[in-house]
């Protein structure tokens, strides 16, 4: 805090200013479909506010803590939590979370690009087809349902820790499908998992230098705000036109990171 607070009163709001609308951005887009809002922020970190690819994910992080927590409240008024699971994924998450955070942390800027490059054109890519793809689903038996959720926390975790995003995109298909749970209840409940493992994630970030302090608490503000106002809007607005804008943008985007 004293840091923040030796910084001249000009660049300091500015920066927080910049990081607000960014986590505004972000947890907007994250609690309207279920996401953390990782692959939002990150690519405007870099763009907008000039991060290395390895302060963005770490600070993406850092916010996503916050999307998490207030979206996952907003699912949880209306219904759609599953504390049980929440639980499960979430402890498999944070055992992994710290993982991810020191691979991304070693490989070089130009690697971490590609690997966020193919992961922005994979969740595009699953936003689009996702109705297609949940339109069936199998309920798994009891010793199984244990499995996938373990499963998919542990595989989640990872991910988070590494790409500074939220997991949401990977823990909601195994639910819907494999488990056959409803959409918003998975919404929900992926959004309160991810909580504990973006903690990990964001923490042991911090202590690698990834996290960039000058624009974080106007991120974490922005996306706690936005994450609110997203969730509660995904239970009375079309989803069709903002997956399809978002995956246009991404797998662009996706695309100039490979070839980065």
């Amino acid at each position: 805090m004293l840091y923040w607070f030796r910084m001249p009163a000009g660049p300091f709001y500015k920066d927080q200013a910049k990081g607000l609308v960014i986590g505004l951005a972000g947890g907007v887009f994250g609690g309207l479909v279920g996401l953390g809002g990782g692959v939002v922020m990150i690519p405007l970190m870099v763009l907008v506010g000039k991060l290395t690819q390895h302060a963005a994910h770490g600070t993406s992080l850092v916010a996503i803590v916050f999307t998490g927590l207030i979206g996952a409240i907003a699912y949880f008024l209306h219904g759609y939590v599953d504390w049980r699971a929440s639980l499960i994924l979430a402890v498999c998450a944070v055992c992994t979370a710290r993982v991810g955070a020191l691979y991304a942390h070693s490989l070089p800027e130009k690697k971490l690009k590609k690997a966020f490059g193919f992961f922005l054109v994979f969740v595009a890519l699953f936003l689009i087809s996702k109705d297609f793809i949940m339109g069936s689903s199998y309920h798994a038996g009891s010793v199984m349902y244990y499995i996938i959720l373990f499963l998919t926390g542990i595989f989640t975790g990872f991910v988070s820790g590494m790409m500074g995003v939220g997991g949401g995109g990977i823990m909601v298909p195994p639910l819907v499908i494999l488990i056959g749970m409803p959409q918003h209840l998975a919404q929900g409940t992926s959004l309160l998992a991810m909580v504990p493992g973006s903690a990990m994630g964001a923490a042991t970030h911090y202590k690698l230098g990834n996290v960039a302090k000058k624009i974080a608490p106007g991120l974490a503000a922005g996306a706690a705000i936005g994450g609110y106002f997203g969730a509660n809007l995904a239970h009375f607005m079309p989803e069709f036109h903002l997956k399809l804008i978002f995956a246009i943008v991404s797998i662009w985007m996706g695309i100039r990171y490979i070839r980065a």
